[in-house]
């Protein structure tokens, strides 16, 4: 399987896309699944409370942010797979960063339930027939394929490491 062409997503994901180096879904899922768990783990808990800058979402609310989209993207992915012709809706991320209260929680176990999460999903795409993962649906008023769903999935979660890496970590 090769990456996906650019009339199966909306022109906003293309970053996202870029970012994922592999061709193949299933190994970048599983190239990305142990360097992901191995730097979460290499994040202190105290370090993880506080945004870079005034008004800036929290380490632990990157982790919620990233675990939730993973799940929404997740189910437009099994929808559309699964022949779903109704458009899916569209979320706010603000309000439920907000709403996740991700301070609240351990550290521990937002990393292990994105971990869980992460899995999971990896294990839906690889059951994913090949073509199963061309077929085009509506989300948030785009069309969209799973196959571009997993890239983005992949991509975003990329794209927010390497933000929690260049402005947390070196900054604190």
């Amino acid at each position: 399987m090769v990456k996906p062409v650019p009339e199966s997503y909306a022109p906003y994901y293309e970053s996202y896309i870029a970012r994922v180096s592999e061709n193949d879904l299933t190994t970048a899922f599983n190239n990305r699944e142990s360097s992901l768990d191995n730097f979460l783990n290499s994040i202190d808990e105290s370090r993880t409370e506080t945004g870079y800058a005034p008004g800036k979402w929290t380490i632990k609310d990157i982790i919620q942010h990233l675990t939730d989209c993973e799940r929404i993207f997740g189910y437009r992915a099994v929808c559309i797979a699964r022949g779903e012709d109704k458009s899916l809706p569209g979320f706010d991320e603000v309000p439920y960063a907000q709403m996740a209260k991700a301070n609240k929680r351990t550290w521990s176990s937002l990393c292990e339930e994105f971990k869980l999460v992460r899995i999971s999903t990896g294990m839906m795409f690889e059951s994913f027939q090949p073509e199963a993962l061309l077929n085009i649906g509506t989300a948030n008023d785009h069309s969209i394929s799973p196959l571009a769903l997993g890239f983005i999935i992949i991509g975003h979660s990329h794209h927010h490491i390497n933000i929690i890496k260049e402005r947390y970590l070196t900054v604190m």
